[in-house]
Parts: C-alpha cells; sequence; structure tokens
C-alpha cells in the first residue's frame, strides 16, 4: 500500500509539472503495482488443500502421521508459495517435545498449472493432550517483492492423546476379595445385612429394627445394631489450578498426577468398583469449541498466532464425572484425562465446596494435590467430617518438602500418600485399593 500512495503522490506531481518520463514511469510501476497484487491474490485462491489424518486418537508412544496434499487448480502457473503446517507452539518447546516430527510440514516451490504437491510427515506422541493440527498457511506474492498473501488453506484437526497406565502392582483379576472397600469407624451408614448386636430401644427407632426374640426373653424392647457400611470405589479429586504448578516443574508434574490419576481409575475399573472424576482443569475440546480460533491474515506471524490455541482460561466451571461403574465409564475419565489443562479459575477449595454436594458418599474421595495450603487441608478436612473417607496423594519429588505438607493434612486427619515419581504409582495404587485403609 505504502508503493501504491507513493505511486501516485509522484505522478500527481509529475503532471503538476509537466515531466512526462517521471508521469510514464509512475503510470509503468502502478501498472506492475496492480498486476502483482492481481496475480498473488489469484495464485492463492487457487492453491487448494486437503489433509488427511490416519488417527484421531492415540496412545503416548504411538505415531500419527498426516499427508496434506496441495493441488494448482488453475492453468496458469504459481510462480512461488509457501505452504506450512502450523503445529501448537507448546508442543514443540519441551525437551522431549510433545509431539516430535519426522519428515517435512514446509514446503516452498512452484506449482505448475493442474499440478499437486504433498506434505508427509509422522508425529510421534511422547505426551497426552489435546492437540490442534494445522491449519494449512499459504503464503505468495509476486516476482517484485511488492505484495504478498496470506491464506489459510484448511481449518484444523484436533489428535487426541490418551494417558499413560500404570498396572496395579500385585493385584490379581481372579481374586474374589472385595478390594477397596474402606470401613467407616462412624456409623453414617448401617448395613442391614452385618448384624453387629441388640442395644436398648431408643425412642425413634423404626419397628424393623426391633430384635423381637431379645424383646421376648427380656420383656423389654431391644433393637438390632447393624455393622457400619463399607465404601467401595472412589472420586477422584485432581487439583489443576496453575498457581499450585510452578512452572519450573512442568510439565512433569502435572503428566505425572494425569498418569497417577488415569492409573488409579484403571485400577478401579478392574477391580469392578465405582469411580467418579472432579476436577478445575479446563476441557480443551469445550474449548475450542467456546473460544474458536481466528484469522488474520495480514502477516505470516499473525496468521500463525490466530490459528494457534490459546493457552490462557479462566472459566469457573468444574469437570464432573459421575461415579459409575464399567467400561464407558474409565473410557470418559480417560477422555477426560488427555484433554484437560491447566486452568487459573477455580482454586482447589472452590473446586470442592462447588462439588461437594454432587460426591457420593458410599465412595472414598482421594485427591492429588502438587500443593497444600492450610485452606486445601481444611476444605479435605471438611469432607472427613461431613462423613467422606479421604485420603491424599502429594504429587511431590522431595521428601523434605512432601513432610511439610502432609503436616497440614495429618492436623485434619487426612491420610497421605507420596507420589515422588512415575514408579511410585503402582505401589500407590496397591496401597490405596489393594488393603483396606481405616478412616
Amino acid at each position: 500500500m505504502s508503493w501504491f500512495v507513493a505511486a501516485i503522490l509522484i505522478l500527481l506531481a509529475a503532471l503538476a509539472l509537466q515531466l512526462g518520463m517521471v508521469a510514464y514511469a509512475m503510470y509503468a510501476l502502478l501498472g506492475v503495482i496492480l498486476a502483482s497484487r492481481l496475480l498473488a491474490s489469484r495464485w492463492s485462491r487457487n492453491l487448494t488443500a486437503v489433509r488427511e489424518i490416519n488417527r484421531r486418537q492415540a496412545n503416548v508412544g504411538e505415531v500419527v502421521a498426516v499427508v496434506v496434499t496441495v493441488t494448482n487448480q488453475a492453468k496458469l502457473p504459481v510462480v512461488w508459495a509457501l505452504v506450512e503446517d502450523l503445529l501448537p507452539l507448546d508442543a514443540l518447546i519441551h525437551t522431549p517435545p510433545s509431539l516430535k516430527i519426522s519428515g517435512r510440514r514446509v514446503l516452498l516451490g512452484t506449482w505448475a498449472g493442474g499440478r499437486t504437491r504433498t506434505l508427509m510427515y509422522q508425529l510421534t506422541c511422547n505426551r497426552r493432550g489435546y492437540y490442534q493440527i494445522g491449519p494449512l498457511v499459504i503464503e505468495t506474492g509476486d516476482l517484485f517483492g511488492l505484495h504478498r498473501h496470506y491464506r489459510l488453506a484448511t481449518t484444523p484437526e484436533f489428535v487426541t492423546v490418551y494417558p499413560k497406565l500404570i498396572p496395579l502392582a500385585g493385584y490379581e483379576i481372579t481374586s474374589r476379595r472385595p478390594l477397596g472397600e474402606v470401613r467407616m469407624t462412624h456409623r453414617l451408614y448401617e448395613d442391614p445385612t452385618r448384624h453387629a448386636g441388640v442395644r436398648a430401644y431408643e425412642p425413634g427407632d423404626p419397628l424393623n429394627r426391633v430384635h423381637w426374640r431379645a424383646t421376648a426373653r427380656t420383656g423389654l424392647l431391644h433393637s438390632k445394631i447393624y455393622e457400619p457400611s463399607t465404601v467401595a470405589g472412589a472420586t477422584l479429586l485432581l487439583d489443576f489450578h496453575a498457581n499450585s504448578h510452578p512452572p519450573r516443574n512442568e510439565p512433569i508434574r502435572s503428566e505425572l498426577a494425569v498418569t497417577a490419576t488415569a492409573s488409579l481409575a484403571y485400577a478401579l475399573y478392574q477391580m469392578g468398583q465405582q469411580c467418579g472424576f472432579v476436577t478445575n482443569g479446563r476441557d480443551a475440546a469445550d474449548r475450542v469449541r467456546q473460544e474458536g480460533w481466528a484469522c488474520d491474515l495480514r502477516t505470516r506471524d499473525a496468521a500463525r498466532r490466530s490459528a494457534s490455541m490459546q493457552l490462557t482460561s479462566d472459566r469457573l466451571r468444574p469437570q464432573v464425572i459421575a461415579a459409575a461403574r464399567g467400561v464407558e465409564q474409565f473410557m470418559r475419565i480417560r477422555e477426560c484425562l488427555a484433554r484437560v489443562e491447566l486452568t487459573d479459575g477455580l482454586a482447589f477449595d472452590e473446586l470442592i465446596a462447588e462439588t461437594t454436594c454432587r460426591l457420593p458418599r458410599d465412595a472414598s474421595v482421594v485427591a492429588l494435590l502438587q500443593e497444600v495450603t492450610e485452606r486445601y487441608a481444611i476444605a479435605l478436612g471438611n469432607l472427613r467430617r461431613q462423613g467422606f473417607a479421604v485420603a491424599a496423594i502429594l504429587n511431590i519429588y522431595e521428601d523434605y518438602d512432601f513432610a511439610e505438607a502432609s503436616r497440614h493434612l495429618l492436623a485434619e486427619g487426612v491420610a497421605t500418600l507420596h507420589l515422588r515419581e512415575e514408579c511410585s504409582i503402582s505401589e500407590i495404587a496397591k496401597r490405596q485399593f489393594y488393603g483396606t485403609m481405616r478412616v
């Protein structure tokens, strides 16, 4: 545009001063500018692209193949074009990267009329996540460098990479022992199938509790006593607030928390027990549906930035999957864990206050935390005082930091387990579900 304005001003000055050669040169320059703009725009429109991905879901360690076919649909050649299939920056910056690229996703070349050229590359999934593949950005322009044109040739597609699963150490599928039950020490719920004894009748006892044989033998009313009910299964509470995850530990500690949560859910599924899931993290798929992605085509960098996934969110809606049994329930939790991202929304104590009414009382509550504040400890302690069986898994590497974080929870009567590294997961699952933990 600056070249165009400058040429117009010089042309007007040349006409006013009757400078014929200068005016002729400006006419030629304006013609070149207009022709260049027209050709660059037409070249960009004539290039079309189609992307093919061999899978939309993958596990950690698997490879996703991407093939992008770019075709010049016009008869006239495209003198030059630069094509790039974009990938999110946060998937490439870590060591190792979340998505390791093999092959070519950038191509610079000439397209003859009707010619097709192909980009082929593979993505090795090193880390779980919800990854945006694309869009394809096409940049072209005239031979003189006076004008460039940018266009998004394809819409983005998304690949879900599921978290790793660590098997439960020492667990035998054929075992008939009711693993994972937690016996309540107070009688919030009683199991009428477990007769514990007899006591004197108290006003308000229902008739179905009256022990008629003892009443007939003693001549005084007596009531049955039942054993407290057992708690089977668990609701997993995952703290994914950004302030609880220092940048120096990322993405290692947050990914370890997701792996541990997925492994615990898998262990519960294997044991045929109910499992629920609650987190304050954001759902990447929900964020894409709500926020979408914009298109700014003025420069290549702006096109790249506008096509990338946004990295921050302050939405206050928690993700809750009600407790249930079965493979469908496990797959729902695994899908949610694959897409969960750190958020600036609800803090962990606010998450508990928001979702307490939706937690089943016949399942224990297992919280996975990296940071423990007094407010977090009090929130978990309040859950315990309301009758929930509560345990906390602390995602902390150093033993001293673990002991410092545990003291707040122990003061509230909440049992703690140490998640130090990935090899600790199977032992934690074994201690949490293989034996009977009294609370």
